[in-house]
């Protein structure tokens, strides 16, 4: 150990010195919590580079305690279904590939407590966007029981500076994640992909229009009847109080 933290020494060379195998060197390294080289600064030692590992899984005690906020950006499907409606054949990925649909951008909020979500299907993710779509999730979280009272984003500009006023008009405190650590907000992360597999390509839709109908209706499920693994088996609704 005293090698790896003065030295800065891997495996390699630690295993020279002690006549052991480079790998049973970095067994040992990996068993006592040091970091990999490549994430310490070379002159300091200091960890530079975060790390994924999370120590403690973490849950707020009440609804409304913290909440996730993320976008999601979803290529748009073309009039009349794109491959997964027509198959590979007959030129359809080359067609999609030429065809230039643009991008819709599925922004989420996610309650820590109970895992209860929201989403919308918007054209952006400008500012304006971000905190209009913010002051929805807000009436339907409370329409739900669901007082929001932290937040938690990453840093793009449109959370950091375009959340603020409505943030302090409702007297909810933002939190931001450290830079390039997505895991941070993980349980946002968590119902993005969800989304792609369950709803967004689930089934071959044939007309964008038929893809952002069908999100209300899986997010209805999800919140009500869908099982969560994290919630003993429950959905999201037996978190919270009836209103």
């Amino acid at each position: 150990m005293d090698l790896r933290r003065q030295q800065r020494c891997g495996p390699e060379w630690i295993g020279a010195e002690l006549g052991v195998a480079a790998r049973t060197v970095s067994r040992v390294l990996v068993r006592h919590g040091m970091p990999r080289l490549a994430s310490l600064d070379p002159i300091t030692g200091e960890v530079i580079r975060a790390s994924k590992v999370t120590a403690v899984r973490y849950e707020r005690e009440q609804p409304g305690d913290l909440v996730h906020m993320d976008v999601k950006k979803l290529g748009r499907i073309p009039d009349g279904g794109g491959w997964k409606a027509h198959g590979r054949g007959a030129g359809s990925i080359k067609r999609d590939r030429n065809t230039t649909v643009g991008f819709d951008y599925v922004h989420s909020l996610v309650d820590d407590h109970s895992r209860f979500a929201y989403s919308e299907v918007l054209p952006d993710e400008k500012g304006t966007t971000c905190a209009a779509f913010l002051q929805r999730a807000i009436t339907e979280f409370g329409a739900h029981g669901i007082t929001v009272r932290q937040l938690m984003t990453d840093n793009a500009w449109a959370y950091r500076y375009s959340l603020r006023g409505l943030c302090a008009a409702k007297d909810i405190k933002q939190i931001f994640i450290k830079p390039h650590c997505p895991w941070q907000n993980g349980k946002v992360e968590r119902i993005n992909r969800t989304l792609l597999t369950e709803w967004a390509y689930r089934q071959a839709y044939t007309s964008n229009d038929e893809r952002t109908a069908a999100l209300a209706p899986w997010l209805e499920n999800y919140n009500t009847r869908r099982r969560h693994s994290a919630l003993e088996g429950l959905p999201p609704i037996s978190r919270l109080q009836p209103t």
